[in-house]
């Protein structure tokens, strides 16, 4: 098959982590092109991929100025900067890799899908739970009918206490009119894995939410605006950022000083020097944000299929994603930090009756990897799936499950639009009459 030459537009984080498996596919990709204003980002890029000086731009304008350079674009811009630069991408013909959310409004992403109908390109966004391990082997297992057929699931998204301080407080996310709702922002990943598993379309949504705890009137008395200003509760509080962002065993390790210095090799010295002057040094009950730090969301489905979203930040990092998929013959649960998938068969004896375990256990922890790229980097995996099904699909030779058209992300965003509006005005939102109303 044909090599994909590609653009990146957004050297943050995401860009950046889907280049970097690139550059390890090099029969596979190549990145001709970049556009980020932080220079030693795009310097990064530049030298990944020894892409000439030509063809590296500080904004997006610049490098789409070029005309079509290349098969696809990869846009990884923050949130609220989507719509342009993939509108544009798609005018020139580009096909498109999409960083979720599409967009941080519904009429945005309507407009996304609408236009690359229109066009013809492909635009793939960045449902990546679809592509790990665990998840694609359950959506066999139901696909199989061993648990009969599906009537609810249970998804719980452990965002994390420290995660939750990191991204939602201090961080990109924190403000909704500076980036989209948190459920949008987070679980726009959940509710598409939610609807991709049930395999049939959301009738009607129902939320509840509210941001409790990291607020200004939460803030001790007597803490300092900054931790780093001499907090007298730094021993005792898990926000601290001496414990998040420095020393070479902090929480956060290098993801955490990569975003808080907006450099790809922070020193020691940058990293106490953005938490004196930047967003990520601020007490978390001292911020501007306005996001919610616990959700929950009651769907719907076609054929009177239910299923239930919690998101919070009270509960452990790296816990990974629970679920439960109850069927009529029997129910899955996702285990183990996502390792394991337990099948319980109505009819047996479960271990709490036999000394031996009787129920199954589908492990899929196995270290898959292409080129070394490992199967446990990246959204469990996922980046890396994500990455080897678009260049299946910009070849026109995608045979997989995964992948969603345009139009079914739109929808799914669109559920949890839909969902933010239960929430603020107290009602039961049908999504036919939801999705009418979009222009």
């Amino acid at each position: 098959m044909k090599k994909q030459t590609g653009i990146l537009v957004g050297a943050g984080s995401r860009g950046t982590g889907y280049s970097k498996i690139m550059n390890k596919l090099p029969d596979k990709f190549d990145i001709v092109g970049v556009a980020e204003p932080i220079e030693n980002r795009r310097d990064f890029i530049k030298d990944l991929f020894n892409i000439d000086d030509s063809k590296c731009f500080e904004n997006w304008q610049d490098i789409f100025a070029q005309g079509k350079i290349a098969d696809f674009a990869i846009i990884a811009t923050q949130d609220n900067m989507h719509v342009e630069p993939a509108l544009k991408a798609i005018e020139l013909g580009y096909n498109l890799l999409l960083e979720k959310p599409i967009a941080p409004t519904p009429e945005e992403c309507k407009m996304v899908a609408d236009a690359a109908e229109k066009k013809g390109v492909k635009v793939v966004v960045c449902h990546v739970l679809r592509y790990t391990n665990i998840f694609s082997t359950l959506k066999d297992v139901i696909a199989s009918g061993e648990i009969g057929e599906v009537m609810s699931i249970e998804a719980l998204e452990s965002v994390g206490t420290r995660h939750m301080s990191h991204s939602y407080v201090r961080g990109n996310w924190r403000n909704e009119g500076e980036s989209s709702p948190m459920l949008l922002a987070k679980c726009c990943h959940d509710i598409d894995l939610i609807q991709w598993l049930i395999g049939k379309e959301c009738t009607k949504v129902q939320s509840f939410g509210s941001l409790n705890i990291f607020k200004k009137e939460n803030k001790p008395e007597g803490s300092p605006e900054r931790c780093i200003d001499g907090c007298p509760y730094a021993d005792t509080c898990i926000y601290d950022t001496k414990k998040l962002y420095q020393g070479e065993h902090c929480f956060g390790g290098d993801w955490f000083k990569r975003a808080a210095t907006r450099k790809m090799n922070p020193t020691e010295e940058d990293v106490e020097k953005a938490l004196r002057e930047g967003q990520y040094g601020r007490c978390v009950y001292n911020c501007d944000n306005d996001v919610v730090d616990h959700q929950v969301v009651n769907l719907e489905f076609e054929g009177g299929i239910t299923a239930s979203l919690t998101m919070t930040a009270f509960t452990k990092d790296s816990n990974g994603r629970e679920m439960k998929v109850f069927g009529t013959k029997g129910m899955l649960e996702v285990i183990g930090d996502n390792k394991y998938i337990n099948v319980t068969h109505f009819g047996q004896l479960s271990k709490e009756y036999w000394g031996d375990r009787i129920d199954n256990t589908i492990d899929v922890s196995r270290a898959e990897d292409d080129k070394g790229i490992g199967i446990t980097t990246g959204h469990g995996g996922g980046d890396l799936g994500i990455v080897l099904a678009i260049y299946d699909e910009f070849n026109d030779a995608y045979k997989g499950k995964s992948i969603s058209t345009v139009r079914e992300s739109y929808l799914n965003h669109a559920i949890c639009f839909a969902a933010e509006e239960s929430r603020h005005n107290d009602t039961v939102v049908r999504m036919k009459e939801y999705d009418a109303k979009i222009k």
